[in-house]
């Protein structure tokens, strides 16, 4: 705005820039201009004589220039037509100048130069720019951010929240919180949302669970029962009847060992019982355990090899469940083994672990269904096998032991060809 004012008065007051007649007007003029904008208007000519000045007081030096700038160089702009600063020494605060050139016959005569105080400049800014709105603007953006992150990060979640409990509440456990925020409500969020997921699955396997107790029970009774009303009222002949006396013992073996898997798997809760953590030779227990499979190994010639790191190879764990471990995997391994095969059983000792293996050369298991055997009741095709007896808990049983332990076990099989168990121990010192 100060350079098209200083070309303006340029333009208008540039043809009577030497006319000494005609300045006493032009004073007038711009004296009338400056106090209105709080500016100094200056004519000068290139070598520096101020012929006008409106905020000069004193009188002129000369007769045709009222003084002199020392040290005026209008090319020292670099092609700028204005500065900030005190305008060659003239004055004692800092001003922004603004020139525009006083031309006559293509050549330059003299320059138009209005000057604002910086203070000036600065006062309008503060005047434009409104402190107090400025913060009450501030204060409404900042209320309405807060606002904002309190129904986005308190109020929506905790409404959530209130919606699961009642879902919850209602037995919907399958209800699923929908959080993505990582702050204290959505580490809750994820809290309550994983403990419904793992109560979800409790229900559900407690469903599965008496859904196959039924069902284990109910099959063996049934046939008991049948055979025994039939023996009553005379419907098997008396000739007959040791032959369905089999059959009923058969079937009161099947209750006996799914009774007494079940309350195995009742002992193996940690809670309920302590580990009996010492120190045993784990290969004379192999050997011994093996030794109750020789009679059913006999029947179906299938030879126990064992292969034994050292006479004697000690490790700390409970003696008993170990025990029981070793025997279910001998007792899955002759059920799933071929006639006229082989049952492998070794140790190994490295860094400090011991592992056991127990191998047989047999039908294999399914890949798909290798995730599926640690489950509780879970049986493979029963064809598969030589042993109906089979609960579907024996690896189960395993499996809860050796966590218990804090060990692991894995296994290996092939369809057709075998499959190997290996579940480490702890070597004791």
């Amino acid at each position: 705005n100060l350079y098209q004012q200083a070309t303006q008065i340029s333009v208008e007051y540039g043809t009577d820039f030497l006319a000494s007649n005609r300045m006493p007007a032009i004073r007038t003029n711009l004296n009338i201009l400056s106090h209105l904008n709080n500016t100094r208007i200056m004519f000068i000519e290139p070598e520096g004589k101020v012929l006008l000045d409106t905020g000069y007081t004193g009188k002129a030096s000369k007769e045709d220039c009222l003084y002199e700038v020392e040290d005026f160089d209008y090319g020292s702009l670099n092609g700028e037509h204005s500065h900030l600063g005190n305008f060659f020494g003239l004055f004692n605060e800092n001003m922004l100048s603004v020139y525009s050139p006083i031309t006559s016959d293509f050549s330059i005569v003299g320059y138009v130069v209005i000057n604002l105080p910086e203070s000036v400049l600065t006062d309008r800014v503060y005047q434009t720019f409104n402190t107090n709105y400025l913060t009450l603007a501030i204060s409404m953006i900042l209320s309405l951010s807060m606002l904002i992150l309190y129904f986005v990060y308190i109020h929506a979640p905790i409404n959530e929240l209130t919606k699961a409990t009642i879902e919850y509440g209602k037995g919907n456990l399958s209800y699923r919180i929908q959080s993505k925020h990582n702050d204290e409500i959505g580490r809750l969020a994820a809290s309550l949302d994983y403990m419904a997921q793992e109560l979800n699955e409790m229900d559900k396997f407690q469903q599965k669970f008496l859904s196959n107790i039924s069902h284990d029970f109910r099959s063996p009774l049934t046939s008991i029962k049948g055979y025994v009303q039939a023996m009553l009222d005379g419907t098997i002949p008396p000739e007959l009847q040791e032959k369905y006396l089999k059959i009923i013992a058969y079937e009161s073996e099947r209750l006996e060992k799914l009774t007494r898997s079940l309350l195995a798997l009742n002992d193996l809760d940690i809670k309920k019982r302590l580990m009996h953590m010492h120190r045993f030779d784990i290969n004379a227990t192999l050997r011994t355990t093996a030794a109750t499979f020789e009679g059913s190994c006999g029947q179906r010639n299938i030879q126990l090899v064992l292969y034994l790191t050292g006479k004697e190879l000690f490790v700390l764990a409970d003696m008993e469940q170990i025990q029981q471990v070793i025997y279910n995997l001998l007792d899955n391994a002759l059920k799933f083994s071929n006639n006229n095969s082989s049952i492998i059983l070794e140790t190994t000792e490295k860094n400090g672990k011991v592992f056991v293996s127990v191998k047989d050369h047999g039908v294999g298991i399914p890949k798909e269904k290798l995730s599926k055997i640690w489950e509780r009741f879970y049986k493979l095709d029963a064809s598969r096998g030589k042993d109906r007896l089979g609960t579907g808990l024996g690896l189960s049983i395993v499996k809860e032991i050796i966590n218990a332990h804090g060990q692991n076990i894995n296994v290996i099989s092939t369809v057709g060809v075998g499959t190997e168990f290996i579940f480490t121990l702890e070597k004791a010192k």
